[in-house]
Formats: structure tokens, C-alpha cells, sequence
């Protein structure tokens, strides 16, 4: 059966990269893997999104609408722009960060940040502050490795040799941080669910 994973984010965030290492994580593990990206502004700040599907054999990249069973979103307004790709059973894990756009930043349009977390709460998204933990461990840039464990937990991928993929993909003297943002993220994840179970 052919699972679909969709990561979306801002330019700048590092959504490709983790959508790579997921590809090769899964081609490693047997998968037919097809990915495809979009950006909607390849500078820093406008939309990217990335869509995986893996399964014994995958016939195109392309995620219809209603057709993801996760939605990983490296910002919380862009979960919402694309919610309508999600399966009605589908799962959303969504990093708790704001980043303004171009509009917002010109005061052309507004950051509805109370509505988008009661929306988020409504859907029974798991939230997690993968800024936060990157900020604890030294370096914001191990977020998007902070969304891949996150990621990986969630789609219950554990089984898979993520450490020799970080190894073999990450610079020599961004392994080690790496490997650690990658089991935070999937710590996170661990908890999240955990308090929302209780």
C-alpha cells in the first residue's frame, strides 16, 4: 500500500533536505520512493513544499487532494494552506514557528496567529516547538532534523537506519549534532502524543 507524505515550509527552513534524506532513508529500506518539490518562491521566505509516497510500487509523486496520510509543517500558517491534501484520517505534526511573509511584512496582509493555533487544536494536530530545542541545543538550523525524527515517529519508521543516512548525507562536524536533533524529534513527538492521550 502506497503511503503519502507531504512537508511543507518557508525558503530558508531546510524542507528539501529533510525530504531528501526520508527518500533515501526509505529507498534504503526496499521502497519504490518517488518525490517531488515545489517552490513557490525559491528565495528565502516563500512557500516550499516537498511530497514523498513510498510502498512496494509507487506510480506517481503527485499527491492528489484528500489523498496524504501525514502533513508535516515546518510553519504553523502553512499547515493550514494545505490541510486540503490531508486525508480525513491523516495525521498533522506542525513545528509551533512564525515566519511573516513578504505581505505580512508590508503590512498588506495580517498573521492570524490565535486563529491558526485554534484551528491546529481543532484538527488535533501534534504541535511541537522544534525552534525551541534547536535553540536549546546550540544551532536553529537542526530543525528541519528536529521535524524529520518527529516525522519518522509519527509514520512509525523507526525500523530504518537513520543514523547512516545522516552520516553519509550531513558534513562531517554536523553529524553528531544532527543525530541528536534527530532522536529530540522523536522524543517530542513521544510526549506530544502522550499528553494528548491523557
Amino acid at each position: 500500500m502506497t503511503k503519502s507524505i507531504i512537508l511543507v515550509g518557508v525558503g530558508g527552513q531546510g524542507t528539501i533536505l529533510s525530504s531528501k534524506l526520508l527518500t533515501t532513508g526509505l529507498m534504503n529500506a526496499g521502497y519504490d520512493v518517488k518525490m517531488s518539490e515545489i517552490h513557490g518562491m525559491s528565495q528565502r521566505g516563500g512557500s516550499v513544499s516537498s511530497q514523498v509516497r513510498y510502498g512496494e510500487k509507487v506510480y506517481s509523486p503527485v499527491i492528489e487532494i484528500g489523498g496524504a496520510d501525514i502533513l508535516v509543517s515546518f510553519e504553523k500558517m502553512e499547515a493550514l494552506r494545505w490541510l486540503e491534501y490531508l486525508k480525513p484520517e491523516g495525521k498533522i505534526v506542525v513545528n509551533n514557528y512564525r515566519i511573516d511573509s513578504m505581505p505580512i511584512l508590508n503590512g498588506k496582509a495580517t498573521y492570524y496567529e490565535k486563529e491558526i493555533e485554534d484551528e491546529l487544536n481543532r484538527l488535533n494536530a501534534t504541535i511541537i516547538n522544534a525552534e525551541n530545542k534547536a535553540k536549546e541545543m546550540g544551532n536553529t538550523k537542526v530543525m528541519n532534523i528536529i521535524l524529520l525524527g518527529a516525522l519518522v515517529k509519527s509514520m512509525k519508521l523507526e525500523y530504518i537506519d537513520w543514523e547512516s543516512i545522516i552520516r553519509e548525507n550531513i558534513k562531517e562536524k554536523f553529524i553528531d549534532i544532527n543525530l541528536q536533533a534527530f532522536k529530540k524529534g522523536m522524543e517530542m513527538v513521544s510526549e506530544a502524543l502522550d499528553l494528548e492521550s491523557n
